[in-house]
């Protein structure tokens, strides 16, 4: 229990504390019918319905109400008005902070928070870690009409309540738009209103946060559907300013740009945004110049954000611009494809292409947070989604072999776009990633580590760069190659039973990906292959290095590889000597 003092002390610069009494916050409500298991808090400005909705809406949920400047009375021993003209708006805040996370750490209920409550930073964390935010938000005239006449509202009290409320709007909308959920309110009656609010409800789906934990530093990868249309919800608690540099390509601004542009700007997120062609060209040295050198000529500070809103190809390129520039921006990951919210964007791997090789010149740069809105792979043909499954097929066969399972009982439903396989394969990849970029963030390991995370990845990128990357052959289609060819070279080797290279190469098969190099429209020379190889970043003391299997979900890192038995299993594979 505070202390409690009897008058403010005018001679002090900070305002004393409010003589709350929390032990009077009651927090042993009865149960009932609780969505989510979490309370459900109500934020708006005065005259939005947050008491007159709240209270049908518990009855309706099974909850109880409970009215958040009620509890901050009765905890003060005065009323709102007497606490402002006692001690003052900064120590009100800082009793209303007090008293709602004494409401939030009890029983779920149905919570009607002041209109300033929310504004609070350290308010807003724990509503989202422990409630569901719902903005009842009311057109102006509504709202004027219903607090006309309104005395004990000290912020009325100081001029026109449309002019208050103008004001608000203008400071608190940006910011209760970072809400769970949005309800449009006008003049409908309370039970209309209590209706729609359980509707949004009913329809609302937290997206699954997979934290990454590294370090010297932690972000989530956001899992779910219409992520993009939150984008500004959902990156306004993590940006270290509310100015970011959008970087996407022409294929992808016409669906996505407009709908992230709008959703951040509902949040006061100001953006400009620059668009590169598409392809794996377009990760190169004169491409990143470009970018940096616009970027630098509108002037940029060290707190403004790089968003990469794309496939792979823009996630590497503006993560190295975001690497480089300023000797680091920070950096946030928006991937659109499969491939790309599985594998490219978690992990902080960032780089362009050379005419010497992929990815030769990169950096590690962690992001802030990733959104992987799965509703963007619905638009993706089947061609992409093979590319970016083949890594999801990688992650279990690198090390997880109950992952591969569910991939042979559910691949076909992911490649059928079915959106509940859809999340979970991107979940379990994303969990498989973030857990071998924690143990080994830089790949610094001499053995097995991040590195296992190139299974597949040294063939694959030898038939990538014989076709110059020109799409002829996707990254993912590559590795899907690959990764029959290292359980092939495993096998040649005597590391691994038969029974895996053919469960593995059934599987592939059976979903129509391309499983050898003989499947591709092209003629390769084992020669060319074995060169490319000898150019690969991962090679070390003159040796290629390779990830290899002792069976499936049993990789492990080598250099200990003949040369011989990678050209018979090339040439086996269909190559040409």
């Amino acid at each position: 229990m505070s202390s409690r003092i009897s008058s403010p002390h005018s001679e002090t610069t900070d305002p004393p504390p409010i003589p709350l009494d929390l032990e009077r916050v009651s927090r042993n409500h009865g149960s009932g019918i609780i969505p989510f298991g979490r309370s459900i808090v109500l934020v708006g400005l005065m005259g939005a319905g947050k008491t007159t909705i709240g209270r049908p809406l518990a009855t309706r949920l099974g909850l109880p109400f409970v009215d958040a400047d009620v509890e901050i009375e009765r905890a003060a021993g005065c009323s709102i008005a007497d606490v402002f003209r006692l001690y003052g708006e900064a120590a009100f805040r800082d009793g209303e902070r007090r008293v709602i996370r004494r409401l939030l750490e009890g029983p779920p209920m149905v919570l009607a928070t002041g209109g300033g409550a929310f504004m609070d930073s350290t308010t807003r964390t724990l509503v989202r870690e422990r409630a569901v935010s719902i903005w009842l938000r009311c057109p102006l005239p509504v709202l004027v009409r219903r607090v006309s006449g309104r005395t004990h509202r000290p912020l009325l009290n100081t001029t026109s309540p449309r002019e208050v409320l103008e004001n608000l709007m203008a400071i608190r909308h940006p910011v209760y738009a970072e809400a769970d959920i949005i309800v449009d309110c006008g003049d409908n009656n309370v039970e209309h209103t209590t209706t729609r609010v359980m509707e949004a409800l009913a329809l609302s789906r937290r997206p699954l946060r997979l934290p990454v934990t590294l370090a010297h530093t932690s972000y989530d990868v956001v899992i779910g559907t219409n992520l993009i249309s939150r984008a500004g919800a959902l990156l306004a608690p993590v940006l270290p300013q509310k100015n970011v540099v959008i970087i996407t390509d022409e294929n992808v601004a016409p669906r996505y740009l407009h709908q992230l542009e709008t959703a951040l700007a509902e949040t006061g997120i100001t953006s400009r945004s620059l668009r590169v062609p598409p392809g794996e060209q377009t990760k190169c040295l004169e491409m990143y110049k470009k970018l940096t050198d616009n970027i630098l000529e509108h002037g940029i500070e060290r707190r403004t954000s790089i968003i990469a809103l794309g496939g792979g190809v823009v996630g590497d390129l503006a993560g190295f611009v975001a690497a480089t520039t300023l000797r680091g921006l920070p950096f946030v990951q928006i991937p659109t494809t499969l491939l790309s919210q599985v594998d490219s964007s978690v992990g902080g791997k960032t780089g362009i292409n050379t005419r010497w090789g992929k990815n030769l010149l990169g950096a590690f740069h962690q992001p802030l947070c990733v959104l992987a809105d799965v509703s963007t792979l619905a638009t993706l043909p089947r061609r992409e989604l093979v590319a970016g499954y083949a890594e999801i097929v990688k992650s279990g066969l690198i090390g997880d072999e109950a992952l591969f399972a569910w991939c042979e009982e559910n691949g076909a439903a992911v490649l059928d776009q079915d959106p509940e396989a859809l999340a979970m394969a991107v979940q379990q990849a994303c969990a498989f990633k973030a857990r071998v970029v924690a143990a080994d963030e830089r790949e610094q390991q001499k053995n097995n580590g991040r590195a296992l995370l190139n299974l597949g990845h040294t063939f694959g990128h030898a038939l990538e760069a014989e076709l110059d990357y020109d799409g002829r052959l996707l990254h993912g289609e590559a590795v899907s190659i690959g990764l029959n060819l290292a359980f092939a070279l495993s096998v040649r080797l005597g590391l691994c039973p038969r029974a895996d290279m053919e469960r593995v190469n059934r599987h592939l098969e059976a979903l129509g990906m391309p499983a050898h190099i003989r499947d591709l429209p092209h003629t390769f020379r084992t020669q060319d292959l074995m060169a490319h190889m000898q150019r690969d970043k991962k090679m070390q003391d003159g040796r290629l290095s390779f990830v290899l299997a002792h069976g499936i979900g049993q990789a492990f890192t080598t250099r200990d590889v003949p040369a011989a038995a990678v050209r018979e299993v090339l040439e086996a594979d269909g190559s040409v000597a």
